[in-house]
């Protein structure tokens, strides 16, 4: 089969499409032909290495996979070929207490597609056949491909950390990533005002077309004002937060007393600061949100069936053009999804 690898970590400039052997599935995996893999922040920093850990190289990235059903292992009974599928990408051990709690992304041998595993960047990927989720009819496959990283992450966050409540002002940092244009949709499903973030007046617009109820541009240094005008001085109930040191003192700042910040990930750094008063003076509460587990996807996926909330697909790029999809994600001039397309 055909994949984009990498040898060693370094930019953009290290993946090759290249020719590599097709992977092998064991009794409860299945193989599947991709139709549709996006990307994600994860792919850039495995692709530049991760401090402390190890991935094997040569690697195949690739989280986020929609695609056929082709082999199936002995195990998996309740999967067939030719079935239409979208991968849950998180990989749990299945039998420790976590996971059998239904918390699996707790789990201490817990992995992601395409993280410490080859994923897909390919024509063919094996995955656990647990992680096999039925395709909605309605969705094509870049959408498809779109939904199951960013959709868990958000319903997580959101959902099951912040439990977001009917009338609450969420704040949703950068809209155009493709957990923030989710994030919108997931906030506004719970009843909640938005407020959205964004570096580009296109970006802004696009925002408010996906429900955003007020949108600011946060590369105005003043941009946590703006959040305290649109509230009344009051500030903000929750905090969506995934971006890190550029955006985490205004989002301290911009939340209301017994208001609730919650965060899944950190693409601009990881080294914040805060002021510990603010947090026990205003009776504030930090969420870490990793990931999601396998049932809340299921749960969230009731309402990508019935249209409630949708993936946000920016453009698909041939998987040969993986380099130039990178490029673009660094570049940050997408609104949603980027999906490649073997």
């Amino acid at each position: 089969m055909h994949a984009v690898i990498f040898h060693q970590h370094g930019g953009p400039e290290v993946l090759q499409y290249a020719e590599v052997p097709d992977p092998e599935i064991k009794a409860d995996e299945v193989l599947v032909e991709v139709r549709g893999c996006a990307l994600n922040h994860l792919d850039i920093w495995v692709r530049g290495g991760l401090p402390g850990i190890t991935i094997p190289l040569p690697h195949i990235l690739g989280n986020d996979i929609a695609g056929v059903v082709r082999e199936v292992g002995a195990q998996a009974t309740w999967v067939r070929p030719g079935d239409e599928v979208i991968l849950q990408p998180g990989v749990s051990c299945g039998h420790c207490v976590e996971c059998l709690r239904g918390q699996d992304n707790l789990c201490r041998d817990y992995d992601i597609l395409g993280y410490r595993r080859a994923g897909g960047y390919a024509q063919l990927v094996s995955a656990p056949a647990v992680n096999v989720i039925p395709k909605p009819k309605n969705l094509s496959w870049d959408k498809a491909a779109a939904v199951p990283l960013v959709t868990v992450t958000a319903w997580h966050m959101l959902v099951t950390r912040a439990d977001v409540q009917p009338g609450e002002d969420v704040l949703i940092h950068a809209a155009g990533s493709g957990v923030g244009s989710m994030g919108i949709q997931i906030a506004k499903l719970r009843g909640a005002r938005v407020i959205a973030t964004a570096g580009s007046e296109d970006k802004l617009e696009k925002a408010k077309e996906l429900g955003a109820d007020e949108v600011i541009d946060y590369t105005d240094d003043d941009w946590p004002k703006e959040v305290k005008r649109l509230t009344d001085r009051k500030g903000v109930d929750v905090v969506f937060e995934h971006t890190g040191a550029h955006t985490w003192g205004g989002s301290v700042s911009s939340l209301k007393r017994n208001g609730r910040i919650v965060s899944c990930g950190a693409t601009s750094g990881f080294d914040v600061k805060i002021d510990l008063r603010q947090v026990f003076y205003r009776h504030l509460t930090i969420l870490g949100s990793f990931m999601g587990s396998k049932a809340e996807l299921l749960e969230a996926m009731k309402f990508v069936e019935s249209g409630a909330i949708h993936p946000v697909v920016d453009q698909t790029v041939p998987l040969a053009e993986a380099r130039r999809a990178h490029e673009l994600m660094e570049d940050r001039v997408q609104f949603g999804k980027l999906v490649l397309l073997p």
